[in-house]
């Protein structure tokens, strides 16, 4: 494996049926509303037939970090509601593979994504920043499973009162420098007044930056792809 290739797999388990999710997932121009952490702008470019297949999607995308991607994919398999497979194009090229598998009143859903990073900023830094950019992807598919359970609350919402008191989903991290340094520095502060959290400047950025991660486990999430990185290139 090439130190700019990546290979994650995701796993998130609902209270949905399969039919639900399949309706959320196959909604792609919706993803901005409803996964606006990581989904910037969504424009179809081919319908695809009628299940889907041949589907073009141009998108705008990012993580926690503050940079962005341009990339789009390609319907190449539809099994009913229990598998899409996905062709990337652009800042990565590879392929995706989801699987919903029902499991009474939850599901089961796997994200299987392997890319190659093509954009400069990953494929020069991959080399030294593969853990940070691999933490980063992490980030943003935690975003997208609680995204995804408060919008299967609002289909299965009962009135609009039930419906308009779920909370929105978490919008996305600044894009510049700049107002990323500040939307730092202002998560630090508030988590210093929540918690006694020590000073060192790394282990405040790292709690801060992943709030959905213990400080300890996003360390070892690190050291994971750490070690995935050193086996793959040995």
């Amino acid at each position: 494996m090439a130190i700019n290739d990546y290979h994650f797999v995701t796993q998130w388990r609902l209270q949905a049926t399969a039919e639900e999710v399949n309706a959320v997932l196959g909604d792609a121009l919706g993803l901005p509303r409803w996964w606006p952490a990581v989904y910037l702008d969504v424009q179809e470019i081919a319908p695809g037939d009628a299940n889907g297949v041949g589907r073009v999607i141009d998108l705008h995308t990012k993580g926690w970090l503050p940079y962005t991607l341009r990339w789009r994919f390609r319907v190449r398999e539809v099994e009913g509601l229990t598998r899409i497979v996905l062709l990337a194009e652009g800042d990565f090229i590879g392929r995706g593979i989801w699987t919903v598998t029902p499991d009474g009143d939850w599901v089961d859903i796997t994200y299987d994504w392997k890319i190659t990073a093509r954009k400069p900023l990953l494929r020069s830094l991959s080399f030294l920043f593969k853990p940070i950019f691999a933490a980063n992807h992490h980030w943003a598919m935690r975003q997208g499973e609680e995204s995804l359970r408060l919008e299967i609350a609002r289909w299965r919402a009962q009135s609009e009162e039930v419906r308009k008191a779920i909370p929105p989903p978490s919008g996305p991290t600044p894009t510049t420098a700049v107002a990323f340094l500040r939307y730092v520095v202002k998560k630090i502060d508030r988590k210093k007044k929540r918690f006694d959290i020590p000073m060192t400047p790394c282990y405040n950025l790292a709690r801060c930056s992943f709030p959905s991660l213990s400080f300890d486990s996003f360390l070892l999430r690190v050291t994971q792809e750490q070690a995935t990185t050193a086996s793959s290139t040995s």
